[in-house]
């Protein structure tokens, strides 16, 4: 057998050409493919609003970056730097307006939580002003309980947390939720964002961030003058637990089945009787609208305030009373004051005819927990939502009903925090801060009441109180003997309103 020797190839070089000239030619292709991928999927990325929302990017509409004004009663919490377009964080330096509806005390347990959600904002990295619009004075142990709770202790200088009670005489009834307005516009170039609520929805800084995110979203896809017609909104839920069952040791299991509901929005098929799909090429693909858009609260921006003013048929800026019966106006047609404050102003199409939108792939960070947790109880009783004439009352107090009182062994949160306070009676400067040590705690403002118009007794314990606060503050914030002998600690509850 013959074997044949192949004989090895070596591939031979042109006289004169260099043996790196092909190694340069290959090199130059890759980079050449390098740089068309990189510009294409910039390109796409630039373009395609699903692309361009994968990471938050500020939009140059989303809020004007103006120099900042001292809010005058907080000083001490402004500097002049805005809020930083590139900061790693959506919440970062973000200036935070909230404004709060708050009666009396009747929902006190629930405003707590509201304003620990805000709170959590602070120390999210914003600075976040609220004011709480109430007919009640806050006794001093009530505000020094508060002063020690609400500090938000964020180092950052961009964070921050302020609290102003505007007092309110009750003759104001339902219209204390107009007041928020007037002041919104009063300052809408010192904010980024603007926060419209009852004092029974939680907030969260979720609930912001994922607000801007989408309100950047639809600027990035319309343009700046088209997303003034929009307006990213909120859904709220409760969690159905059985009606007939107290929550014990007993009954947990009960609970097997509790899910979150949206009591507002019923009706099947969905698509025919809850959700709607928005009426706009660009944006249908990514968003839709709750055919009953009641909110109970809005978020909103500068730059959509500013664009409402001048709407046609709006005049968001404008206060007056919800739409009525002409031969009955102590009738609505259109929702209750607060329904028409928070909601009804704002997107019913004989009026702003604002879009709401809510997000089909974040649906959920803009649901909201309604934390009296009780109205989905309503459903299907005379009168409310799913009701008929056939079907059960739905009952309401009378006055006389008998509730059973916790067990007198509780450690009440106020008895626990006076009790501390007389034990540690160093601790005094906790609300005082700068060179001045001027008092930062909790403000109460009582310039829109009259006490003249009061009966004696009554004026004279709200002097009594107004007075033992100006003392409070005066001192730096800390709480003395007096402030602390309370023989009944929830006596305050029933006799503070103005």
């Amino acid at each position: 057998m013959t074997t044949v020797k192949l004989k090895e190839h070596r591939p031979t070089i042109a006289a004169g050409a260099s043996p790196y000239r092909h190694i340069s030619l290959i090199t130059s292709f890759i980079f050449g493919l390098v740089v068309s991928s990189s510009f294409f999927l910039w390109q796409t990325n630039k373009y395609d609003p699903t692309w361009a929302t994968m990471h938050y990017r500020p939009s140059p509409h989303l809020s004007p970056r103006l120099l900042t004004r001292q809010f005058e009663s907080f000083p001490e919490y402004r500097n002049e730097s805005s809020h930083s377009l590139t900061s790693s964080s959506i919440l970062d330096g973000l200036r935070v307006l909230v404004t709060i509806a708050s009666f009396d005390f009747m929902q006190l347990s629930h405003l707590e939580e509201v304003l620990d959600g805000f709170q959590d904002l602070c120390y999210a990295g914003s600075k976040v002003d609220v004011v709480i619009y109430t007919t009640v004075l806050y006794p001093v142990a009530l505000i020094d309980m508060l002063n020690d709770r609400m500090r938000c202790n964020n180092p950052s200088p961009n964070a921050g947390l302020t609290m102003t009670l505007m007092l309110k005489p009750n003759s104001v009834r339902l219209h204390l939720v107009d007041f928020h307005r007037e002041l919104f516009y009063d300052r809408i170039d010192q904010y980024d964002v603007f926060v419209y609520t009852e004092d029974d929805i939680r907030i969260t800084p979720k609930t912001v961030a994922a607000y801007l995110h989408e309100t950047n979203r639809v600027a990035s896809i319309l343009g700046p003058t088209r997303a003034t017609d929009f307006n990213v909104g909120i859904i709220r839920y409760e969690y159905d637990f059985p009606e007939n069952v107290v929550m014990t040791d007993k009954t947990r299991h009960a609970s097997v089945n509790v899910t979150r509901v949206y009591w507002e929005h019923l009706g099947r098929p969905i698509f025919e009787k809850t959700v709607k799909k928005v009426e706009d090429d660009a944006l249908s693909p990514y968003y839709v609208s709750m055919r009953h858009p009641h909110q109970g609260m809005y978020i909103v921006t500068p730059a959509l305030l500013k664009s409402w003013k001048d709407r046609p048929k709006c005049r968001f800026n404008e206060i007056r009373n919800r739409p009525s019966r002409p031969d009955n106006p102590s009738q609505p047609t259109e929702g209750t004051q607060r329904v028409w404050m928070s909601s009804q102003m704002m997107y019913g199409k004989r009026h702003c005819g604002i879009i709401q939108l809510l997000p089909v792939e974040n649906f959920g960070q803009l649901a909201v927990l309604h934390l009296p947790n009780k109205n989905y109880r309503r459903i299907g009783k005379q009168g409310r939502l799913g009701g008929s004439d056939n079907a059960p009352k739905n009952e309401f107090s009378n006055g006389t009903e008998v509730f059973k009182p916790s067990h007198p062994d509780l450690l009440k949160e106020l008895e626990l925090h006076v009790e501390l306070k007389r034990q540690f009676p160093h601790l005094r400067k906790s609300n005082i801060r700068g060179k001045e040590s001027r008092y930062t705690g909790i403000r109460m403002v009582d310039t829109d009441i009259n006490l003249h118009n009061m009966a004696p007794n009554h004026r004279k314990k709200c002097e009594k109180a107004m007075e033992a606060y100006k003392m409070y503050v005066d001192r730096g914030g800390y709480m003395i003997d007096s402030d602390m002998n309370i023989t009944d600690i929830d006596d305050w509850r029933t006799s503070s309103s103005l």
